[in-house]
């Protein structure tokens, strides 16, 4: 047993791999600055969970792994460095963690943790028990990670920081490639190299899975076709895997036939969206890769309910809607405003976008302003630094350059929270957009509403 202590484990990054080393039977320990509701989790099932940093945490680890937000300068790292601890970072331990598994990665800009919940629920469905880490949990698989028996592990595939270059998959999935994370990658051209290098990683026998419909994933394809093995998939009757006729049904999901080699099978999805019909083309094609038969794969995907902040649901309370969604990049807003409209075509949106860091939203300002266009009334707090600092940057620049008819700038949650009460009426749909903290609108909306009474959530 190896005790593995985790800097920064309550953040969607580690706390999963924290998970899979205690279903191994490690020793876990961590520490962050608040505990976070998956530290909390982590803390529930036995693993000793610090509050701060401080050198005595670090107290008989064997190795110690830190978040990238996390310096060399952090007490903890130097404690352990003092002590001849191995300190690792999580793109460093990803290979030691899938060694023993084929990997099936799952990386893009947009749909990595959707994508990587359906392929490891189809795997499971299909009793091969995999392992997998997955950026948010499953709802059909009740976690965010778990150390399976089975042969695969499948993980998502993260680029912040070349992250997913400590990976080799077996399979590697490429959802679709679109500039982000300015602050690690300035230029689209860098953002598009760190996909190819991964490219590279992949096993000399595995498959590339990539979508024919998006220009960068199509970029990917075109340039390592003859170098290894690629399929596509998309709506171009050159792809590999076909979708046709996508079909959105009000107050409910999508549909859409798949269609591969003669074969032609009816998807229906109770989640909505275009690019969840999307998603679950590429997971088809990752498990029929795996093993899993097409009819398998597309009747567990009719039960596929979703992962926590991808188009969640809070719930329902006098007739108002209350959804949380990760989106934090234009494309992601529009395609989620998208299935909000698909699924609730007569009623009032509102949106509230927490802007994710000063540099994404000023490298893609023109792209964010006119991403509303599906909703009715739209509010943007203040950006959320996340691991930059503070600046003079505000997002009212953005709103004020929107022209979109009711769009304001409301920069405190807390005020957010009491304009919402006092405007949101029966029949509209509220769907919080944010990548930090403003999650928090949702659930006091959600029981300042209950309070109320009605509650038919």
């Amino acid at each position: 047993m190896t005790h593995y202590h985790f800097i920064g484990i309550g953040g969607a990054g580690l706390s999963p791999i924290a998970r899979v080393l205690l279903e191994q039977g490690h020793q876990v320990s961590g520490s962050d600055l608040v505990l976070s509701p998956m530290a909390a989790e982590l803390q529930d099932m036995g693993v000793q969970v610090f509050l701060g940093h401080d050198a005595a945490n670090v107290t008989g680890a064997d190795i110690v792994i830190r978040s990238s937000a996390i310096p060399d300068s952090n007490v903890e790292v130097s404690a352990a460095m003092n002590a001849h601890v191995p300190v690792v970072k999580r793109a460093d331990f990803l290979q030691f963690l899938t060694a023993e598994k084929k990997a099936i990665a799952v990386a893009g800009t947009h749909g990595k943790t959707t994508t990587t919940a359906m392929i490891a629920t189809c795997l499971a469905d299909a009793g091969l028990d995999p392992s997998y880490v997955i950026g948010g949990t499953s709802k059909n698989l009740g976690k965010s990670a778990h150390a399976g028996s089975g042969g695969y592990f499948v993980i998502e595939a993260d680029e912040y920081d070349r992250m997913f270059l400590g990976l080799t998959p077996e399979i590697l999935v490429v959802t679709n490639i679109e500039h982000d994370h300015p602050d690690c990658f300035p230029t689209r051209e860098e953002y598009f190299q760190a996909f190819l290098d991964l490219t590279i990683k992949v096993d000399p026998n595995g498959v590339l899975i990539a979508c024919s419909d998006h220009l960068g994933s199509r970029g990917l394809l075109e340039s390592v076709k003859g170098h290894m093995q690629v399929f596509s998939y998309g709506m171009h009757e050159d792809s590999d895997y076909r979708l046709k006729n996508i079909h959105h049904y009000p107050g409910c999901g999508v549909s859409f036939t798949f269609i591969f080699n003669g074969y032609a099978g009816e998807v229906n999805l109770p989640i909505p969206g275009e690019h969840n019909a999307y998603n679950a083309a590429a997971a088809i094609a990752a498990v029929y890769t795996a093993g899993v038969r097409m009819e398998n794969a597309i009747e567990s995907l009719s039960l596929y309910t979703g992962t926590g902040r991808r188009f969640d649901i809070q719930g329902e309370v006098q007739g108002i809607t209350i959804i949380d969604d990760y989106a934090h990049h234009p494309t992601e807003i529009r395609a989620t405003l998208s299935a909000a409209r698909c699924r609730y075509p007569d009623q009032q949106i509102w949106a509230v976008w927490q802007p994710h860091t000063y540099s994404r939203t000023q490298q893609l300002f023109d792209e964010f302003k006119n991403a509303f266009s599906d909703a009715d009334h739209v509010i943007v707090t203040e950006i959320y630094a996340s691991r930059e600092k503070k600046q003079d940057y505000s997002s009212k620049e953005v709103v004020q350059r929107m022209s979109h008819p009711d769009a304001r700038q409301i920069a405190e949650l807390n005020d957010v929270i009491d304009f919402l009460k006092q405007n949101l009426r029966s029949g509209d749909v509220l769907l919080v957009l944010s990548a930090g903290d403003a999650d928090q609108i949702s659930r006091d909306v959600l029981q300042h509403f209950k309070q109320l009474g009605g509650d038919n959530s």
